[in-house]
């Protein structure tokens, strides 16, 4: 949750003398400021058992996957597989990386380091609100649909404004709102297979007043009911 990437506006295209370094100044100051040193630690603990006992269930050993919006790399550090791949246009995502994942500085919009059909598994959570519109949004899921192998999957962790409500505008960065029937419209216009949706899952945000200690993030994942309560995020897995 949490995982920060904002999009470059087609008027804030990077110069030679430095726009881009500016731009990735700014992202690094917004996300710097929001999480203190120890939400990090905690967000990232929670982020290893989400992985291990549920995210995992949908990627194999022997998988390539794309964390795309990685952020502080929560995810892609935890997930096991053979090949690991981050994009964000966060200077500080490298620095996060473990060893084994390879950080690409890129547009979701323009994947152009990735050859067609090199991906089994792309995933993606707290990033489609960032993009400037919907058009961007379905430029993404393009360049998704072209970098999956056939069969391979996009896992989409995403906040649900019908069920967020207001909150979802108290982040600087939301630029676009989203539901999971807005979200699976979209992906069907990019001619994915829906295979799962579950509309309340996670709650908003690691800043949330839910208890994060590892064993009870486990116990939460073990009880659908409680989503049904406490969940304000969606999770959809489409196939290519």
């Amino acid at each position: 949750m949490d995982k920060p990437d904002i999009e470059l506006d087609p008027q804030e295209k990077p110069s030679r003398s430095g726009g881009r370094q500016r731009l990735h100044k700014n992202l690094d100051l917004l996300y710097q400021g929001r999480f203190s040193k120890k939400e990090v630690e905690s967000k990232a603990r929670v982020w290893e058992v989400l992985c291990r006992y549920f995210f995992q269930d949908y990627v194999s050993p022997n998988d390539t996957v794309l964390d795309l919006g990685a952020g502080y790399c929560d995810f892609i550090n935890n997930i096991q597989c053979q090949e690991k791949l981050a994009v964000d246009l966060n200077n500080d995502t490298p620095l996060l990386a473990h060893p084994g994942v390879r950080v690409e500085q890129a547009k979701s919009t323009k994947l152009s380091f990735l050859a067609d059909e090199s991906i089994d598994v792309v995933f993606t959570s707290n990033f489609l609100e960032h993009l400037r519109t919907k058009e961007e949004a379905l430029q993404t899921f393009n360049e998704v649909h072209r970098v999956l192998k056939k069969g391979g999957l996009f896992l989409i962790l995403q906040p649900n404004i019908r069920h967020v409500g207001f909150e979802y505008w108290d982040f600087f960065d939301h630029h676009i709102a989203l539901t999971d029937k807005s979200l699976i419209e979209g992906l069907l216009i990019k001619e994915f297979k829906i295979k799962r949706v579950i509309s309340k899952f996670l709650p908003f945000t690691t800043k949330s007043k839910i208890p994060q200690h590892p064993f009870l993030v486990w116990l939460y994942l073990k009880i659908p009911l409680v989503w049904r309560v406490m969940g304000k995020q969606s999770f959809l897995v489409a196939e290519k």
